[in-house]
């Protein structure tokens, strides 16, 4: 039996993936510890948006950024399971950012970069999922 071969490409954007997925934990490590001092020196809209998110969006970013990384090193080893935890990182991305975009004052704000990053997020951990899919059904990814 021949084996399959990865495209050229593949090994490159899973290193970004990581890389994405570990800009996520730092960022979500930075959120979870900020202190009262920190919080106090932002803008009363950003101390609002900190203070009035609630906890299940913290919760949903945890496994978001987590299941991209254990997704991403999964793709990065060609390994089938990979489909799981990003699969779980793209519900959980979703409904964070849906929660951002939505339900917040983004909303009011109406500014394209208020838009951008949330959606930027989505689609990436949608990218991550079909192309574990597709290594899946073209078999380089086992």
């Amino acid at each position: 039996m021949s084996e399959i071969s990865t495209p050229s490409w593949f090994k490159t954007i899973v290193l970004l993936a990581i890389l994405w997925n570990l800009a996520g934990i730092f960022n979500f490590y930075l959120g979870v510890s900020i202190t009262p001092e920190q919080i106090n020196e932002l803008t009363e809209s950003e101390r609002n948006r900190l203070n009035g998110s609630p906890l299940w969006t913290t919760i949903a970013f945890a496994i978001g950024v987590f299941g991209g990384l254990i997704g991403s090193v999964g793709l990065f080893l060609k390994k089938a399971w990979a489909m799981f935890p990003l699969l779980i990182s793209l519900i959980a991305v979703f409904s964070q950012m849906s929660y951002g975009l939505f339900f917040t004052s983004a909303v009011e704000s109406n500014e394209l970069s208020k838009y951008l990053l949330p959606i930027l997020t989505i689609l990436v951990a949608y990218l991550l999922l079909r192309l574990c899919n597709n290594g899946i059904k073209k078999g380089y990814i086992v």
